[in-house]
């Protein structure tokens, strides 16, 4: 680790190691002992001593008999050496892990409106038992990720990623297929639900760029069917109380067949929505977080990200996927 002087009197450049050597030689008050201390042979000490006295402009240790004893220079220098060195060791060591405990710290994530209702009970419950110094703050989809991850506007976006810079890191926690989501008492909750029944029924989509068709469409066109959408809004948790008060259907993002519930699930079961499944191979939901390759080894967020994998994440052995990091 050379460092530039100033100084013309001294070297051209110093060694971090040298601080590490002058500390030993100190300590020890023996170029035998020093050397065996930092593991290295007694000759290349004595020629590291010898450029601490020219660097130093004194001569550190002198010979007493069979011994060698520090000048006073030496022993002034003696505990700022020890003092240094444990500075760079401190500097230089791998970080222990961080304590939730001890976290103060707000957490912004990027979210649609359904999966922040999804998270927050289960991140904030985890907060307060594990770090209640964390707060949370939930942002709507109103900045293109990459960019706002970058610039640090954002901790992480969760939800459908699929438009990320090269150097992001992206990893899938959960795949979960849609659903039909119908009042108590809608007609498509009762007998069986057909392709032909679903596209005759009146639709609400959802749609941050107020679409008007989506993947369903495109599966019903394949029938030789077509929907009637009658009202477009931007969030799942408007669509899902609409349905709840009327006879439209919502799509309701729902676990696959075999895994636990999902809390995506959670606010369509809360306003007593029944959930349908829809007769016709939509492609799944994938929802994963996003985060800038500079958080990685943060403490505090890989706490975060621990805490939203085991919100969102099936338990460990349940049959989920294991999440994929790319």
């Amino acid at each position: 680790m050379p460092v530039t002087s100033s100084d013309p009197k001294l070297d051209a450049s110093l060694d971090a190691n040298l601080a590490v050597a002058l500390d030993a030689l100190l300590a020890e008050q023996s170029v035998t002992r020093a050397a065996a201390r930092l593991r290295t042979s007694p000759a290349a000490m004595s020629r590291t001593l010898a450029r601490l006295r020219r660097v130093l402009q004194d001569p550190l240790l002198v010979r007493a008999g069979q011994a060698m004893v520090p000048t006073p220079r030496a022993e002034a220098l003696r505990d700022e050496a020890a003092a240094v060195v444990r500075r760079l060791e401190a500097l230089l060591t791998p970080s222990g892990g961080t304590d939730p405990a001890t976290l103060r710290r707000t957490f912004t994530v990027q979210a649609a409106d359904l999966v922040g209702a999804a998270l927050a009970p289960g991140l904030l419950g985890l907060a307060r038992r594990r770090a209640p110094g964390v707060s949370l703050r939930v942002l709507a989809e109103e900045w293109e990720a990459g960019p706002a991850l970058r610039e640090g506007r954002i901790d992480l976006e969760i939800g459908a990623i699929d438009h990320v810079d090269p150097e992001t890191r992206v990893e899938e926690l959960v795949t979960l297929r849609m659903a039909a989501g119908v009042r108590a008492g809608h007609p498509l909750a009762e007998g069986s639900l057909t392709p032909a029944r679903l596209a005759a029924a009146e639709h609400v989509a959802v749609s941050r760029r107020g679409r008007l068709t989506g993947p369903l469409d495109a599966a019903l066109a394949d029938q030789g069917l077509s929907r009637r959408v009658s009202a477009v809004l931007p969030g799942h948790l408007a669509a899902m109380a609409l349905a709840a008060t009327g006879d439209v259907v919502c799509l309701v993002p729902t676990a696959l067949p075999g895994e636990p519930p999902s809390p995506l699930s959670d606010a369509a079961h809360a306003l007593g929505l029944r959930l349908l499944e829809i007769p016709l191979p939509l492609p799944p939901l994938t929802v994963g977080m996003a985060w800038h390759p500079r958080h990685t080894a943060d403490g505090g967020h890989q706490w975060l990200r621990g805490a939203v994998r085991r919100v969102l994440r099936p338990p460990a052995g349940s049959g989920g996927a294991p999440a994929r990091e790319r």
